[in-house]
């Protein structure tokens, strides 16, 4: 078994580094800084059978529904920015809403009858809140420049209850510097405590065979292709450190690395590597291809592939979420519903075929359940000047 499995594992990451090279040329994507704003192209299937099939066990849907679900969550994704760029400092978040398969878009109440007008017109919802984007943002931000105890998991802007909300560990909401720390939170702004069942940790593991990528005796999972190497997680490696394979030979270097602060890297590929732009199902579906990086709404499913837990997939909680890990502070991480197991750090998140980020880390596993953060794809490549590569 353990040869097999060996094979398999060589197949698929040569599928993800080169198996489809040989098969013509890929048209380059667009830069970094264009790859942000990119919009998936209305005439693209929504996704590839093996998808369609993981979204209809993830969610319990038809085949149709999978469809139209993807297929609404693309007109969101394109319309979200669009929606925000309408409303101005009225505007208070958005999300997609799968109940009614569409974009919401939160508006303060001095939003205009015309802002309202063009939001609705363009086929989204509309719900009225108290408080701007900007000054949830505001609030966030003054919480960042606390010092967070073990005790607290994370916080984030939460558009649909319009606060922030802060995450205790449960066993831990009574200890006193978590008091304190919720109570400097409160005074910051519109504040709302939730409970976890668990602190966040990284997805990082000591060194196993027949798995992708090993940097000294850390095991983490590739992400997504770049035009010279990949995008993975920044406490998988520092900078000048060799990246070794699944056999063990010489892939490249770590060329860029941030963490805590960030949780981003990128490692160089050579030595006989190079990069397709192919997401690996692990047989659970066909190996994704990678059209873009188009960023999907609060709400929208999204899938994760690592080394260990493989194929996963659920939903986007929330954005620009602050974690608190035991080695320092993460910002501006995406939450959500997917579990994750060590060794999966790195690999990547994708919703329908546009990239969105790389695993960095959450609580639980793929037995009992868990929440896993990313660290959005475009950030990393506009942090390095990187091209991601499409099909």
């Amino acid at each position: 078994m353990r040869r097999t499995r060996i094979a398999h594992v060589g197949l698929a990451v040569l599928l993800l580094l080169g198996g489809l090279g040989a098969a013509g040329t890929f048209p380059a994507s667009a830069s970094g800084s264009e790859a942000a704003s990119a919009e998936p192209a209305a005439s693209a299937a929504p996704a590839s059978d093996g998808v369609l099939s993981a979204m209809q066990r993830a969610f319990g849907l038809s085949r149709d529904q999978a469809e139209a679900r993807l297929a609404a969550e693309r007109t969101a994704a394109a319309l979200a920015p669009k929606a925000r760029r309408a409303a101005g400092a009225a505007y208070a978040g958005s999300w997609f809403d799968d109940s009614r398969g569409r974009l919401t878009v939160a508006l303060t109440p001095d939003a205009s009858a015309a802002t309202r007008r063009t939001i609705r017109s363009a086929g989204a919802g509309i719900r009225t809140v108290e408080h701007s984007l900007r000054q949830l943002n505001a609030a966030k931000a003054r919480i960042d420049r606390l010092s967070a105890p073990s005790g607290v998991s994370s916080w984030r802007v939460d558009p649909m209850a319009n606060t922030v909300v802060v995450d205790v560990v449960r066993d831990r909401r009574a200890d006193n510097d978590v008091q304190r720390f919720v109570s400097r939170a409160r005074e910051s702004g519109p504040v709302t405590v939730e409970t976890v069942a668990a602190a966040p940790q990284t997805f990082a593991a000591g060194t196993v065979g027949g798995d992708p990528y090993y940097t000294g005796n850390v095991r983490c999972s590739i992400g997504f292709s770049v035009y010279g190497g990949f995008v993975t997680a920044g406490h998988c490696g520092r900078p000048g450190a060799g990246v070794s394979g699944w056999d063990g030979s010489y892939i490249g270097t770590f060329q860029g690395s941030s963490f805590p602060g960030d949780d981003y890297a990128w490692v160089s590929v050579g030595s006989g590597w190079w990069t397709v732009p192919v997401v690996l199902g692990w047989g659970t579906v066909p190996d994704q291809l990678v059209r873009g990086s188009a960023e999907a709404p609060v709400g929208s499913s999204i899938c994760r592939s690592g080394s260990t837990s493989h194929w996963h997939c659920g939903t986007v909680l929330a954005k620009n979420e602050t974690v608190n890990y035991s080695q320092g502070t993460v910002y501006q991480l995406t939450k959500t519903s997917v579990c994750a197991e060590p060794g999966d750090s790195g690999g990547s998140f994708i919703s329908g075929d546009q990239a969105q980020g790389v695993t960095s880390g959450g609580w639980g596993n793929c037995a009992g359940g868990g929440e896993t953060w990313f660290q959005p794809v475009n950030e990393i490549l506009n942090r390095y000047g990187l091209t991601l590569h499409t099909y």
